[in-house]
């Protein structure tokens, strides 16, 4: 039984292979207008996503605001590229994540200044590391105090001590 074309050998490490935890560096510049499209087209693919229709997003966010209702043309401003005066405000876009499921909108929204949205158990996993590297310099300075060796001044006399 042979493995499919498209699909490597498990054992097998893959070059190509996107890091889960890619390392990023942050833009010089912010490109307003590029950045506005961005949420704007990542949003409506969360919508896409959502097992929910808009309009029972609309009413979750509004749910979550404590607003009595929120308008599916709201909505659907928020989403359109061509409304670039209807950004959607920090508040308003924690519920729209709340309400779509889709955590992965703050990784896309803070990775052009260089960081890394880590979810749950993950930032454990980054601890780990952290501490591991922290272990290895120790160990580095150990190694350098051990290769010089300690002359011990101090030696045991034969008879006790007069005073």
């Amino acid at each position: 039984m042979s493995q499919t074309p498209n699909k490597p050998h498990p054992d097998q490490f893959d070059l190509f292979q996107e890091a889960l935890f890619p390392v990023r560096v942050a833009t010089a510049t912010i490109d307003l207008d590029r950045f506005r499209s961005k949420i704007k087209r990542a949003m409506a693919q969360a919508i896409r996503e959502c097992p929910h229709d808009r309009p029972v997003i609309a009413a979750r966010m509004a749910q979550y605001l404590g607003l009595p209702n929120l308008s599916k043309a709201t909505l659907d401003a928020y989403t359109a590229e061509s409304k670039a005066g209807h950004d959607i405000s920090l508040v308003r876009f924690k519920a729209f994540v709340r309400a779509t499921g889709a955590n992965w909108l703050w990784d896309m929204i803070v990775s052009e200044d260089g960081l890394l949205v880590l979810e749950g158990d993950e930032a454990r996993l980054a601890e780990i590391a952290r501490l591991q590297q922290e272990q290895k310099d120790l160990v580095k300075q150990l190694k350098t105090l051990r290769s010089v060796p300690v002359v011990i001044k101090r030696h045991k006399s034969g008879g006790s001590s007069t005073s």
